[in-house]
């Protein structure tokens, strides 16, 4: 049997949610709290405030911020927030001092996406960009469930069987896990857990992959008065799958 307490409880529901990922569904439920929590009432709070001036957010948390619907919240929360980047960019800018740039490099192929920035300003600007209050606040909250995650395990068979069951795990929470259990199991644990997540995620992507193949067969107007079968939402679930997220959700707003 699962102990439950506020730290396990929350995993046992995403387990039990039937999902691609458990920890998709955490973290979809950590962003929309957090969401709902700044533009609720929290961005009048001082305190809060300073954490999202300093902090910013996303391209996609920003997004989902204009959807939620609180204009008003949005634009106080931007107000202060661009008055303390738009300082730090001054600082930035009055020290900004170009680099010489020899033949060579003029004649090399641009590549900004995979090489280290150059300048302290460019370094600056990279620095804002993977800076997120609401990604802070689910990367810190799930550092907490892969821990949990891995003293379940350990611990707990119930668990163990209920794992062993799922449906396995998107692509990028996947390599998470892999990576987590590194330093959280023995060698003797990982002797049993790595070919159970294994074949667990062989399983199921090969299990989405079928789904995706027949939606495809599905559409041919031979095939067209034989049963979906589980391929209807395949798309989506596969898209999770190579991904994470939820691509069909609805948008998250406000509620009326």
């Amino acid at each position: 049997m699962i102990k439950e307490t506020i730290a396990t409880i929350p995993l046992m529901d995403a387990f039990g949610a039937g999902d691609e990922c458990p920890f998709c569904f955490l973290e979809r439920e950590a962003e929309q709290h957090a969401i709902s929590f700044i533009l609720g009432s929290a961005y009048m709070e001082d305190d809060i405030r300073e954490k999202t001036d300093d902090a910013g957010f996303c391209r996609h948390h920003f997004k989902m911020m204009y959807d939620y619907g609180n204009r008003l919240g949005s634009a106080l929360i931007l107000s202060t927030h661009l008055k303390k980047l738009n300082l730090e960019l001054g600082g930035e800018l009055k020290n900004f001092s170009p680099k010489k740039s020899g033949l060579l490099k003029r004649m090399k192929r641009t590549d900004v996406k995979n090489a280290e920035a150059k300048t302290p300003l460019g370094a600056w600007i990279r620095r804002k960009e993977a800076s997120c209050y609401v990604c802070d606040h689910f990367r810190d909250i799930y550092n907490r469930y892969l821990d949990t995650f891995f003293d379940l395990y350990r611990k707990n068979s119930d668990f163990r069987e209920i794992f062993g069951k799922s449906r396995g795990f998107c692509l990028p929470h996947f390599g998470d896990l892999i990576e987590t259990a590194e330093d959280k199991l023995s060698e003797d644990q990982k002797k049993e857990f790595y070919p159970k997540v294994f074949a667990l995620m062989q399983d199921n992507i090969d299990r989405v992959q079928k789904d995706v193949s027949w939606f495809v067969e599905k559409n041919d107007y031979r095939n067209r008065d034989k049963d979906w079968g589980s391929a209807a939402d395949s798309i989506q679930r596969a898209m999770q799958k190579c991904a994470g997220g939820y691509p069909a959700d609805e948008t998250f707003r406000v509620k009326p």
